[in-house]
């Protein structure tokens, strides 16, 4: 039986991010693609775990998925599909990340997101909900050339869907600052490949090396002029890269 593709959005997102290559997907794949919204986002804007923490929003999450799936984590989504195939294997037959990362925090050596700029994500939250979703989605169209069209096209999608639940969006930023997956990503027992932008400034291009360092087996590929969003902003070339990898 073919494996189930199953989709993860980001952060301050919701499932509606994938209409624009689920079709195109489904097409290249021939097993089921399902996209899923994150707890707190979406569709699942009602249904959160309390305390909201990775651990307990990715066991939930786990619980909808059938067994072997094959999953597919953009940004904030990566984190959740890594977690879940390293303590639910039996779920994941493999971790297809998009401009994802098993950290996102600048650390050290480690190239990330500065601390000051997920802070200031945080303190705006709590008064410009709003504005804050549009500061990081011009974020992600960062480098893009088709950036302001990425961009609307992101928000017509998003605003199909519920708003995300506010201690979902506080929670998921404090998932971003704070949680260090990079020992799991290095003994994951399941396969892992990934999809870059090149002019990503949420995942720099010189973390996806030391990703390499942690997991000889990391398999992926670069998108020279695309952003955090590749899948919008360059989908053909994103299509076929993701069909090399199914």
């Amino acid at each position: 039986m073919q494996k189930e593709l199953v989709l993860l959005h980001g952060w301050g997102m919701n499932q509606g991010v994938w209409q624009l290559i689920q079709p195109e997907l489904e097409n290249l794949y021939t097993g089921q693609v399902r996209s899923l919204d994150l707890p707190g986002f979406g569709n699942s804007a009602t249904t959160l775990p309390t305390p909201y923490n990775l651990h307990d929003a990715a066991m939930q999450l786990s619980q909808q998925l059938k067994p072997h799936s094959i999953l597919m984590g953009w940004s904030l989504g990566g984190l959740f599909a890594l977690y879940i195939a390293k303590h639910w294997p039996e779920k994941v037959s493999k971790v297809i990340l998009v401009a994802s990362t098993p950290y996102f925090a600048e650390h050290c050596e480690w190239p990330g997101i500065s601390e000051k700029v997920l802070t200031q994500f945080k303190d705006q939250l709590v008064n410009h909900r709003e504005k804050t979703i549009e500061r990081f989605l011009a974020i992600q169209a960062m480098g893009s050339e088709s950036a302001r069209d990425d961009i609307k096209q992101l928000k017509q999608l998003l605003n199909q869907y519920s708003a995300p639940n506010s201690e979902a969006l506080t929670a998921g930023l404090d998932i971003l600052q704070n949680d260090d997956l990079r020992d799991l990503f290095a003994t994951c027992p399941v396969k892992i490949m990934g999809v870059f932008g090149r002019l990503d400034a949420l995942v720099p291009y010189k973390a996806i090396a030391k990703m390499s360092v942690l997991n000889a087996e990391f398999e992926y590929q670069v998108i020279d002029k695309a952003s955090h969003a590749p899948f919008i902003s360059h989908k053909n070339e994103f299509l076929s890269i993701v069909k090399s990898m199914l």
